[in-house]
């Protein structure tokens, strides 16, 4: 499914960023992401703010040498011609960097690949559910006789929300709805080979999603993004419940009890130390690792997470901190920063697209605002020192619970610097002669 982590480094084929430089042994999917370009019918997502400018000033020097060159024609006015060309250089060289960049989105950055070749560039939209699924099913059926791990990536319940023709139509609630209907499908389908193949009672499964619904996301009056119930704000929001709170379903028939339901926070960083111990193995102790196995706490041998304190993060800044005090059982969250609605009070960042994670979009708190989560899961009622006798105390343990993370972080280089994701012609994949990449996986056959 959907990588997100990109390809290569330093040249168009050293895979240093490929999920079989990172511990896979076979990859099929997206190694981007999926954004509206894919599709090419929506509101272009790349940059929109970029895109416009570049646009704007290409249109500008066009426009500037028309009017020069008619005005020379006319001997309106006098221009030299070696102006009239530099000006039209200038408007082709903007033209590429916009085309360059965005107007090939589609062509370039939207491909599937299996393992280190590229079988579809573009890929086919609506083919590609049935690819993954097959993939998927393929994959379970290879290796039902072994060990095996297998991450499955939808593409779905993301814009521009992909849906097949078979699943338009089929819910309540419009586009999103159809696209949950497809994705629940898919998930059954995987569920009744891992039945069929008899691997249900020795096979752990985990179902979750990596962020709560992106409220931004509109096409008229249809909200494209999904809906984050009492829970503020959404995708791409570092601290507020909306964009990081979301459920966790689990299945392992014989080992784990069915119908519990634990009201416990714990993290996606859980996974990683949860598949080293099903796997017999051991997580390694020259670091620090942020997660911890979810098998006491799923069988019932523990009644509490092993999280007392977790760190949200926007990009590389630290936006909030949550405590769940044992003593009492109460979760306190602290926001550290928080974004700037557009407009003021609408839950969301509609003029941006998306809410930043610095600058003039965010607002710093000092003191934080500081939330009781086990009465205030809306995070409608800031507290204070008049309103809350323990908020020095509360203040201070995770004053000092920041202090010691800080302490386990290593610097790395910023991956979300502008250099690190403008287009690179040098690592862009292609699967026929650069800048010619287009193929199909039939017609390769």
């Amino acid at each position: 499914g959907k990588w997100h982590m990109g390809v290569n480094c330093k040249t168009r084929h050293d895979h240093c960023h490929h999920p079989l430089n990172h511990g896979f042994d076979y990859f099929y999917g997206m190694p981007f992401t999926l954004v509206n370009e894919c599709q090419g019918t929506d509101d272009p997502e790349l940059a929109k703010s970029l895109q416009d400018t570049y646009w704007f000033c290409t249109q500008m020097i066009i426009l500037a040498v028309f009017t020069l060159v008619i005005g020379k024609l006319a001997t309106l006015f006098p221009v030299k011609w070696k102006i009239i060309i530099c000006l039209a250089i200038c408007g082709l060289l903007h033209f590429i960097s916009w085309f360059s960049s965005y107007g090939f989105t589609k062509y370039w950055n939207c491909i599937l690949m299996r393992n280190h070749d590229i079988t579809e560039q573009p890929m086919n939209l609506q083919k590609t559910t049935s690819n993954m699924l097959k993939e998927a099913i393929t994959f379970i059926e290879r290796n039902k006789h072994r060990p095996f791990l297998l991450f499955v990536s939808l593409l779905h319940v993301h814009t521009p929300l992909i849906t097949t023709e078979k699943f338009q139509g089929r819910s309540r609630h419009g586009l999103y709805g159809d696209n949950i209907e497809e994705m629940d499908w898919m998930v059954g389908r995987l569920l009744y080979v891992i039945d069929k193949e008899d691997l249900k009672n020795n096979t752990f499964i985990y179902f979750a999603s990596d962020h709560g619904g992106f409220l931004e996301a509109h096409r008229g009056n249809s909200q494209l993004g999904g809906w984050n119930g009492i829970y503020k704000g959404g995708k791409g929001m570092g601290g507020w419940e909306g964009g990081i709170r979301v459920p966790g379903i689990v299945r392992w028939p014989g080992v784990l009890p069915a119908g519990t339901v634990i009201d416990e926070p714990t993290s996606l960083m859980d996974i990683y130390p949860t598949v080293v111990h099903l796997a017999g193995g051991a997580v390694p102790q020259d670091r620090v690792v942020d997660g911890h196995t979810l098998l006491p706490l799923l069988q019932g041998t523990v009644q509490h997470s092993r999280h007392e304190f977790l760190f949200h993060y926007c990009g590389a800044f630290l936006h909030a901190v949550r405590w769940h005090q044992k003593d009492s059982g109460t979760v306190w969250k602290a926001h550290y920063a928080t974004p700037v609605f557009q407009p003021e009070g609408s839950g969301a960042c509609f003029r941006r697209g998306i809410c930043p994670c610095f600058g003039d979009g965010v607002t710093h708190h000092d003191p934080p605002l500081l939330f009781n989560l086990s009465q205030d899961p809306s995070e409608a009622n800031p507290l204070s020192a008049d309103t809350e006798p323990l908020f020095a105390t509360v203040m201070g343990r995770i004053r000092r619970a920041v202090e010691e993370h800080r302490k386990t972080l290593t610097p790395v280089p910023q991956q979300l610097s502008p250099y690190n994701n403008i287009w690179k012609p040098w690592l862009q994949p292609c699967c026929g002669t650069f800048p010619f990449c287009w193929c199909h996986e039939e017609n390769n056959k």
